[in-house]
């Protein structure tokens, strides 16, 4: 005869207790659960796109001007499967940055084409990861260099780069410079149509 295991959270799941404010019945908070709600990318993020030849990255621009770097969903090395990440791009390694202050002190200049990190994938592909914007740079995400399937494995947003911050100046021609989501999507749908032909 087996017995049914009990479930040791049980405890802790969710029971709605009636309730009654000014005559009014409450329902329970799980009833307003909405499973399409925004996301935190799509709530405070405008989602711009930077091409390096043929090589999509993403920069998700706060309205703070904060800037994520990440790879682009359709980057070849999400397909290939992430081997290493690295910050140490040669003459030097961007994770020894170190910024100081409100006014973010000390903090590398980057240009757009600047390499802030070096992938490579497990097909043995190196991709050189640029910066995409100019800016300062503030954070870089050393979690991806001890676990680099994070960019893998991470929501949008989550498995990103490093963080910039433009010049309040420059920030109408950085968005200029970059594509929206719509010129992306078409950039891809011209790009799928001539490798179908």
């Amino acid at each position: 005869m087996t017995t049914a295991m009990e479930d040791p959270l049980e405890l802790f799941y969710f029971q709605h207790d009636e309730q009654t404010i000014c005559g009014q019945p409450v329902s329970p908070i799980t009833e307003s659960f909405d499973v399409n709600y925004p996301s935190v990318v799509d709530r405070f993020f405008t989602r711009y796109y930077y091409f390096k030849g043929e090589v999509p990255y993403q920069v998700l621009y706060h309205s703070n001007r904060i800037c994520l770097i990440c790879l682009a969903p359709d980057h070849p090395a999400l397909g290939q499967g992430i081997s290493s990440v690295t910050f140490d791009v040669g003459n030097v390694d961007r994770s020894q940055n170190v910024v100081k202050g409100k006014a973010k002190r000390g903090g590398m200049i980057l240009q757009a084409e600047s390499t802030l990190a070096l992938l490579t994938s497990e097909s043995g592909e190196t991709y050189k990861i640029p910066s995409c914007i100019r800016g300062k740079l503030v954070e870089v995400n050393t979690a991806v260099v001890e676990d680099p399937k994070l960019l893998e494995q991470l929501p949008e947003g989550a498995g990103y780069f490093a963080i910039l911050l433009p010049k309040i100046e420059n920030c109408d021609a950085i968005k200029a410079s970059l594509l929206t989501q719509e010129q992306y999507e078409e950039r891809l749908k011209t790009k799928k149509e001539a490798g179908d032909t």
